[in-house]
């Protein structure tokens, strides 16, 4: 049995080169990696609000990015802002 590749766009021998180094990196490196990725997605996700809302304050940016991760209910019990009426 082969092995399976878990990237479509990634060569097979690239592929178990990342893999190998993910399993010798330690639990802290791991969690830094995605620490940092998760950080580069945020940025990227308020560079794209910026784009769509240009007259949009930073704290109003930063609403409509929380709104994205939080359901209506929560983002009006926790921020006291409506993303539908906001939005």
């Amino acid at each position: 049995m082969g092995e399976r590749q878990l990237f479509e766009d990634t060569p097979l021998p690239v592929e178990r080169v990342l893999v190998e180094g993910y399993r010798r990196m330690s639990p802290a490196r791991k969690f830094a990696r995605v620490r940092d990725l998760n950080w580069t997605l945020q940025k990227l996700a308020l560079a794209e609000l910026r784009a769509l809302h240009p007259d949009d304050d930073e704290g109003l940016l930063r609403l409509r990015l929380a709104a994205r991760s939080y359901d209506r209910q929560t983002m009006i019990a926790a921020f006291g802002w409506d993303p539908e009426a906001g939005g």
